[in-house]
Parts: C-alpha cells; sequence; structure tokens
C-alpha cells in the first residue's frame, strides 16, 4: 500500500508510514482543512510553518507534532528535504469502543501546544519506534493489525502524555489560573463552537462572570474571546467549502446557522467575500 498523509480520515484502523512528501503536503496550501483521522507525525528533516487550529507553529528536526481528530490543519510554507514519520488512526477506530477517554490526557496536554521538540538523542529514539511500527504494519497481516491496534494505540498515547507533562514541567513548575482558565475555554470552544457562539455561555460554564472571562482572555492571548469563537466558526466553514461538496445551506445547517443569510453575513464579515465567492475563488 502507498503511504501517504491522508486528506481527511484513514481508510483502516491505524497506519504507520513515512517519507511525506513536499508534493502531498502541498495540497493542504491552498485551504484549511478537518481531519477526522488523529495523526502524530515526527519530523527528522525539513521545515512546516503551519496552521492548527488556533495556532501557527513551526515544525522542524527533532519535533512532533500531535493532531487530534477535528483539528483543522493548513500547511503555509514547506522548506527543505522533508523526512517525516508518521502514525495514524481513523475515526472509525477512535470513536469506537470509547477510545476518547484514553485520548483525554493526551487531549489536554496538546491543547495550544500541539509541537514539542525532542532532543537528539530523544527523537532517534521516537524514530526507533516509528519504525518498529512500519515494520509492524507492513509485515501484519489484517487480523495481526486488528488485535494489536489496542495495544498501539494505549501505549502511543500514554507516551504523548509523558513526553508533554515532562516538557511543561521544565517549562513551568505551574501554570497559572488565567493559564488554566484560557486553556479550559479554548478547549470548549474546540468542542462546541458549532453549536453555540455565545460568549455568556461558556463564562457560565467555566463558572465565572463574563466580563471576567474576557479580560482574563484578552490579556493573555491579546484576542477577544469572540475572535476565538469565529476563528474556530471559519476555519470549519471554509475546509466544508473547499473540501466537500455540501451545500452552501448544508454547511450553515453544520454550523448550526438561522439560516443560509445568516451564515452568509457571518462569513462574510470575516472573510471579506461571500461563502460561493470563497469556494470558486481559485
Amino acid at each position: 500500500m502507498d503511504k501517504e498523509l491522508p486528506k481527511f480520515d484513514l481508510p483502516e484502523d491505524w497506519l504507520a508510514g513515512t517519507d511525506i512528501s513536499k508534493e502531498l503536503l502541498g495540497l493542504y496550501k491552498n485551504y484549511p482543512v478537518r481531519l477526522k483521522c488523529e495523526i502524530i507525525a515526527l519530523c527528522m528533516d525539513g521545515e512546516i510553518d503551519a496552521s492548527v487550529n488556533l495556532n501557527r507553529i513551526t515544525v522542524r528536526k527533532n519535533d512532533i507534532i500531535t493532531l487530534m481528530p477535528g483539528s483543522i490543519l493548513q500547511i503555509n510554507e514547506l522548506d527543505g528535504e522533508l523526512k517525516i514519520f508518521f502514525l495514524g488512526f481513523s475515526s472509525k477506530y477512535v470513536e469506537r469502543n470509547d477510545k476518547a477517554k484514553t485520548m483525554l490526557d493526551a487531549i489536554y496536554s496538546t491543547l495550544g501546544k500541539p509541537r514539542i521538540s525532542l532532543s537528539d538523542k530523544g527523537a532517534e529514539m521516537v524514530e526507533k519506534y516509528y519504525r518498529l511500527l512500519i515494520d509492524v504494519y507492513e509485515l501484519s497481516d489484517e487480523k495481526i493489525k486488528s488485535e494489536i491496534a489496542d495495544n498501539i494505540f494505549t501505549d502511543t498515547h500514554k507516551g504523548i502524555s509523558l513526553l508533554y507533562k515532562k516538557k511543561s514541567a521544565n517549562e513551568s513548575a505551574a501554570s497559572s489560573k488565567s493559564e488554566q482558565l484560557c486553556k479550559a475555554f479554548t478547549q470548549m470552544v474546540m468542542q462546541h463552537y458549532n453549536d453555540n457562539r455565545n460568549v455568556a455561555w461558556y463564562a457560565e460554564k467555566l463558572g465565572i462572570s463574563h466580563a471576567h472571562l474576557c479580560s482574563v482572555v484578552k490579556q493573555a492571548t491579546g484576542k477577544t474571546c469572540a475572535d476565538i469563537i469565529s476563528s474556530m466558526v471559519i476555519m470549519d466553514a471554509k475546509s466544508q467549502l473547499k473540501s466537500t461538496q455540501l451545500s452552501i445551506q448544508a454547511i450553515s445547517d453544520s454550523l448550526n446557522f438561522a439560516n443560509m443569510s445568516f451564515f452568509g453575513k457571518y462569513f462574510k464579515r470575516h472573510v471579506g467575500m461571500s461563502p460561493l465567492e470563497y469556494r470558486n475563488n481559485g
């Protein structure tokens, strides 16, 4: 099977591969795409400037990047000869048998910082793990691959959590209450932006006043709560407009707008053109 980073999802429970090409990643440069699957990638050469959800990051040698299901990815620039290893789990696999519980720790750890840098020795160790997984994938039949999927999934996510926690501990003994609040707010937005764009709703769920939430988020991020919510809504809308054949009405419905007219005005206010113009533009 030709190994390549899937555009949206994986055709089987899990897949390990390497040597992701510039040409393949270049497909993501024109518009953001929402991933259904989970991808955990190791960069051993080259450089990738990308946007993941609300974060712009640069991935270089010895970096690991974790893209959780639902992540919105856009490639901005590619440089050098890329050498990328990846491990992926399909949406069907993740959703089956309540895999989300296993992922919770990793999701919390990677939120807002999908990339971490390893030492040369640490990256070499992780590369060996990827090479082992690639050999297992290529040499095993479908039955064996299915039987060992749970072990690979659990071990990988435990490893991710440990790596991120160690990195966080080295950077700061403890995050401030403001940082924790911003993290909790961003996590809630990622989960609920498609059905709730009311800042007061998020404040109530977090057990604080609307004014306090707005003040803390603005001070910590330089953005308003409404900016953060609208960024996620617009990225999702752009992804659906470019990567699916869904009607604009269907996309409006999926994002829970009252009607297509409201969606059109909201999109144009933030993007500067109508949804149809965006879809037909390039």
